[in-house]
């Protein structure tokens, strides 16, 4: 039986999902995916307005994010999302194709987070940075992921989380597990 590896970068925007995932598609050979790329037109004006997601808005992007997993999944492709996954309800949509997936919380101080979005050229105003702080719902116990400060500098961030992604990935691409 083919069975893959699933990993989620999840944090409120500003924390380096694209930055880390992109560094564990590249360290693992792992098919990345962006999950804003998957945001329909209408999701992506709301929040460059300024407005926040509501749950409604969420729901067919998480869903289209799952259906992207399970089709990875079928073929026996191990993954990389970039994703938010603020909620404990939106990681189990995620999880949903793959129970074994792995979510590595992306986290820092919000201070830090608005001035590494103030930087950056994206959709996402960084008024919007409070609302995701009190939307996100912790890692909980019974979750299979870790919690991982973004503090230190980028490089050292992506040495931390291959170390924490490496015993879940096989040394031999032919030697998948779920």
């Amino acid at each position: 039986m083919i069975t893959s590896v699933h990993v989620v970068v999840m944090g409120v925007s500003g924390c380096g999902k694209s930055t880390i995932a992109r560094h564990l598609r590249d360290e693992f050979g792992l098919l990345m995916a962006e999950a804003d790329d998957f945001h329909p037109p209408g999701n992506i004006a709301k929040m460059a307005g300024g407005e926040p997601l509501t749950d409604d808005d969420r729901w067919p992007w998480l869903e289209a994010l799952a259906e992207w997993t399970a089709g990875r999944k079928a073929a026996g492709t191990s993954t990389v999302l970039a994703c938010s996954a603020l909620k404990r309800s939106y990681r189990d949509v995620l999880r949903r194709p793959a129970p074994g997936t792995y979510f590595l919380h992306l986290h820092g101080p919000e201070e830090l987070l608005d001035r590494r979005m103030r930087a950056r050229d994206h959709f996402m105003p960084p008024a919007l940075l409070r609302s995701q702080f009190e939307t996100l719902e912790p890692l909980r116990p019974d979750e299979h992921g870790t919690l991982l400060d973004v503090s230190p500098p980028a490089g050292e961030v992506a040495r931390q989380a291959a170390t924490l992604i490496r015993p879940l990935v096989p040394a031999d691409p032919g030697d998948e597990r779920d």
